[in-house]
């Protein structure tokens, strides 16, 4: 799981750091970056915020366990249907916008493999009888978050667990990392 560190810690964290590393004197002279060493620096940044914006994400996500199920549901204040709850997830989260149907959603973004699944990936399922009539959000090691069915919960699921693993359709990524 992710760790939320409060903005206060984080802020002070960062204040003792810069008030305790060393710093380069104004009368020494640092070499210019080159081209390359600025765009690695630039793009490894954008990969940090990038990272930190999923895991920002999936934390929200968390934060809605326990809320409840409700056909056509896209809102924690009147519960969720499994689209509703990845919708509102991407929406807040990443200001991704979403439909409202598992079957849509299963042609955003990129086909994964199993084997390839990161967390924030979409993974679908047939509870139905028909194909990608479910959806959720994988988590890591094969455990994913959604809101099941009428009378649930927004939980989190293994997916090892033999209901899923007959039932498991494909996987989508959306937001690449």
């Amino acid at each position: 799981m992710f760790v939320r560190i409060p903005l206060k810690s984080a802020v002070l964290a960062l204040v003792v750091s810069v008030l305790i590393t060393p710093s380069a004197r104004a009368d020494e002279e640092s070499p210019p970056l080159t081209v390359q060493e600025t765009i690695l620096q630039e793009s490894q940044t954008l990969l940090q915020r990038a990272t930190s914006s999923v895991e920002e994400t999936l934390n929200d996500a968390l934060d809605l366990i326990g809320i409840r199920y409700r056909r056509g549901g896209a809102t924690p204040e009147k519960g969720f249907d499994c689209s509703g709850f990845v919708s509102h997830v991407f929406r807040e989260g990443l200001g991704l916008y979403l439909p409202h149907s598992a079957k849509a959603m299963s042609h955003s973004g990129d086909a994964v493999t199993k084997t390839e699944l990161k967390p924030g990936d979409l993974v679908f399922f047939n509870t139905m009888r028909r194909t990608f009539s479910h959806v959720g959000i994988y988590l890591g090691d094969n455990l994913f978050v959604h809101s099941p069915r009428s009378g649930g919960r927004v939980r989190i699921e293994d997916m090892s667990e033999r209901y899923w693993v007959k039932r498991f359709n494909g996987a989508r990524r959306i937001a690449e990392l």
